[in-house]
């Protein structure tokens, strides 16, 4: 993901002075690129994030559009207060950048991990948050958000899904993507974990459970009429983040259907649970760990639908869910 967002972020540099990268002494390689393409436009601060954020907030008072780059919870947590207070309460144009989200730097621990970014950042006035899930979102995403007034958050991850977009797809901040039409239960992800919900949908799809994924790459503004179409038209809505459960994707998505009383028959939120994680290891091990691959999202997504069946249901043989398809999906998950 962060070299299709280096990619655009050169093409828009190339096109618009106002736009500035600030990294906090991280990035090297992947940023090369720009530094040498864009000298005038590139500035590394040093380790010193409450400073990147105070200087990318002054040059975008002057009239900038101004990305700031790190890893993980670096250019968020750690200056938080900066983000707050100078940022988003001056409505500046500053475009937070995270390399890392969730589990992407898993081998150096939970200092490296991002799960608790989008719970705190979306509750901040006046920013915007994404997280995409492929690598055409992250470059359109970045071209988006170069035309996004205020305070943005773009969290890349390491992993990211195969390409899912059409020739003919547009990206919209705050318009979720459905990557995948179904009836039965709508999976609803944000970030690179996308690439475990299609893997999910795949399994459950063997099962003849029809499984609509929708990329909700934009968790602030939500997509709510996207929401209302999942708890009204299929059978269930599950949503999978790699990031807490408190205050994240499920949170929001479970706040819009209280707001505007969309009840689905069955909704179930799958993430961390709200404690620090101590192990160490790669993305795709932490995730296979804390039940968030594909076979874990599937095995749970099968058991909450056959629990949400009305008992009538479950004995009608002539019911997509009777008896003998909930055995097949009882030895399968």
């Amino acid at each position: 993901m962060r070299d299709a967002f280096v990619d655009s972020l050169c093409r828009a540099a190339t096109a618009d002075k106002r736009v500035m990268l600030l990294t906090g002494d991280l990035g090297f390689g992947v940023l090369d690129r720009f530094a040498n393409e864009h000298p005038d436009q590139y500035l590394n601060v040093g380790v010193a994030e409450q400073n990147l954020t105070g200087v990318a907030t002054g040059l975008a008072l002057d009239g900038h559009i101004v990305f700031t780059y790190s890893i993980a919870n670096f250019p968020t947590l750690r200056c938080l207060e900066q983000i707050r207070n100078d940022a988003c309460y001056h409505n500046a144009n500053v475009k937070v950048v995270a390399i890392g989200g969730g589990f992407s730097y898993g081998p150096l621990g939970m200092s490296h991990h991002a799960t608790e970014d989008l719970a705190i950042l979306r509750a901040l006035p006046n920013m915007t948050v994404v997280a995409p899930g492929d690598d055409w979102e992250a470059a359109c995403a970045t071209t988006a958000l170069l035309n996004t007034p205020g305070t943005c958050y773009l969290r890349l991850d390491r992993s990211s899904a195969s390409a899912t977009a059409s020739v003919v797809e547009r990206f919209e901040i705050g318009r979720a993507r459905t990557v995948r039409n179904g009836s039965d239960v709508t999976l609803v992800s944000t970030g690179g974990i996308l690439s475990d919900v299609i893997d999910a949908a795949d399994l459950l799809a063997r099962e003849q459970i029809s499984c609509r994924v929708v990329s909700m790459h934009t968790v602030k503004p939500l997509d709510i009429e996207t929401i209302r179409e999942a708890a009204q038209e299929t059978g269930g809505i599950v949503t999978v983040e790699e990031h807490g459960l408190n205050g994240g994707l499920g949170s929001a998505v479970a706040e819009v259907c209280m707001d505007f009383g969309w009840l689905p028959r069955m909704f179930l939120r799958l993430g961390l649970p709200p404690e620090f994680v101590s192990a160490v290891g790669s993305q795709a091990y932490l995730r296979k760990e804390h039940g968030l691959d594909g076979h874990s999202i599937a095995r749970q997504t099968a058991s909450a639908l056959l629990a949400a069946v009305p008992a009538a249901l479950q004995t009608d043989r002539r019911t997509a869910f009777g008896p003998a398809r909930r055995r097949r999906l009882s030895r399968s998950y």
